[in-house]
């Protein structure tokens, strides 16, 4: 068994907080195909409770991570309308070593967004 898993938080930064309440997807990647393996909702501190995938389930391979920044976004009060400038966003990586820590946050704003390998 590995010792590998995949966690992410996401804070807001222009109210500069955590963002609570922000639902994500997770999916395993491969070529065309998406299949989704995981959904949670961040917490009070802008993490997941646990982390998305862990164990002989964290395998080698690309991923993505999809964020439902446009709901929390309207529920704050930053963005309103059908259509927003951000909405869903889609964080795709890769996985080469299944036996490491990846913590893929996102920093988010009704324009702008960044992501980074932490740790």
């Amino acid at each position: 068994m590995n010792g590998g898993r995949l966690t992410t938080h996401v804070l807001d930064t222009a109210r500069g907080k955590p963002a609570a309440g922000v639902k994500i997807m997770l999916y395993r990647v491969s070529g065309d195909s998406h299949h989704k393996i995981a959904e949670t909702v961040t917490n009070a501190d802008g993490r997941t409770d646990a982390p998305m995938l862990t164990g002989q389930d964290f395998t080698v391979g690309s991923y993505e991570l999809v964020f439902c920044a446009g709901d929390y976004l309207r529920a704050t009060g930053q963005a309103e309308g059908e259509v927003l400038f951000l909405d869903q966003i889609p964080i795709r990586f890769g996985v080469p070593d299944a036996a490491q820590h990846y913590h893929v946050p996102l920093l988010i704003s009704p324009f702008a967004y960044s992501t980074y390998r932490g740790s």
